[in-house]
């Protein structure tokens, strides 16, 4: 059933004003308010009236980092597995204004077109997605909560990377510009943590999940957490870590398998290695072929690209990752999954992003070029020196 529930939330209020209190009357038998009685002999009183009450004003809210965006998305989706060609089952999203509060939120289901993966996980059964509305029915609407805001996600790389596919599917693009995880907040921020679950980011923060898995309830927990995280950022002046959100303009879905084209095709029962559902999963990891050339080092300034060089990727681009590292592989180069010394060139959009790549690549001075610098050189590889004869 379709569920887009945009009932704005409570919002806690600022500290309210106060009124002074007015002096109690003196005397044994005085009732509040009333003028003391004199004494014997003594001229009789004037009547003075009792101040009025003054409000004491609320204190200035903390300053707030002038840089900080304006909004956030807060997004949670379940999906058939976690592989290239898995597609989304369910979406939530938690709107929040600047200083984190929430302004609505909204979920829906989606029918996959395919059997909806780990139901023990996500808990939705293929006769539940059945009548779900497909993922272009619901683009639009989805672009639209995201539009302008910062994205977040707790291992927000994954969730913009599934959302990315299935708008790129659609034919159509969000209007998203940056990405915030809450794994990599937290570890800017030092948390306590025992590791990176979001159960356990939840618990720090004394936030009780309900249904685990499910996308509105892990949206909630990921809103209620981020708000004390976004609030000791500021109260540091700490710079946000944001990626840039790039849309696919260039993709290609795998071949098709038998019957994905049903409405919810039939469940696969089986032990797949590769896909990180623990140890058991759906998608087999797809292995590259070994690159016959020996590397001839680093990109030079000026390329050119040499067959062998060890390239690796990081962040988003605008052509699929898999279509860029089917390039280059049939150019003749490694493609490597981390950076290291012998790493040739990193190819990123974002080279002064926090992952872990970048970091390393200007730690040990790998050199780093954009998409469209790679794209151009991947026109005009050298071949390796004494292969070809």
């Amino acid at each position: 059933m379709l569920d887009n529930r945009t009932d704005p939330s409570p919002v806690s209020g600022g500290p309210r004003a106060t009124p002074f209190p007015t002096p109690p009357a003196t005397g044994a038998d005085s009732e509040p308010g009333a003028a003391p009685v004199p004494e014997t002999g003594a001229a009789p009183a004037t009547s003075v009236p009792a101040p009025a009450p003054v409000a004491v004003p609320a204190p200035a809210p903390a300053p707030w980092p002038a840089g900080y965006p304006a909004g956030y998305a807060v997004v949670d989706v379940e999906t058939t597995g976690l592989g290239r060609d898995d597609r989304i089952v369910s979406a939530a999203v938690y709107r929040l204004d600047a200083r984190g509060e929430v302004q609505d939120h909204w979920y829906t289901p989606v029918n996959p077109l395919r059997d909806p993966g780990p139901v023990w996980i996500h808990g939705l059964t293929g006769a539940m997605l059945a009548e779900a509305p497909l993922f272009p029915e619901i683009a639009g609407e989805l672009a639209e909560r995201l539009a302008g805001r910062v994205l977040v996600a707790h291992n927000a790389v994954f969730d913009w990377s599934m959302l990315a596919r299935e708008f790129a599917r659609a034919q159509t693009t969000a209007q998203v510009e940056h990405r915030l995880c809450t794994i990599v907040l937290a570890k800017e921020l030092r948390l306590p943590l025992a590791n990176h679950k979001l159960e356990t980011l939840a618990a720090h923060y004394g936030v009780v999940q309900r249904r685990a898995h499910h996308a509105l309830d892990d949206a909630r927990v990921l809103a209620e957490a981020f708000r004390p995280s976004l609030h000791l950022a500021a109260a540091a002046e700490l710079p946000l870590p944001l990626h840039a959100c790039r849309p696919l303009t260039e993709w290609k879905d795998s071949a098709a398998r038998p019957g994905e084209e049903a409405a919810v095709p039939g469940p696969r029962y089986g032990r797949v290695s590769g896909s990180g559902y623990g140890n058991s999963g759906w998608r087999p990891a797809r292995k590259r072929p070994v690159c016959p050339y020996p590397n001839p080092g680093r990109l030079a300034a000026d390329g050119p690209l040499v067959q062998g060089m060890r390239v690796a990727f990081s962040g988003d681009t605008g052509i699929d990752r898999e279509l860029l590292e089917d390039r280059a592989t049939d150019a003749g180069l490694h493609v490597a999954s981390s950076v290291s010394r012998l790493t040739s060139l990193l190819v990123t959009n974002d080279p002064d992003s926090f992952t872990t790549k970048a970091a390393k690549a200007r730690q040990v001075g790998t050199p780093v070029i954009d998409e469209a610098r790679f794209a151009e050189l991947l026109k005009a590889v050298r071949p390796a020196e004494d292969v070809h004869g």
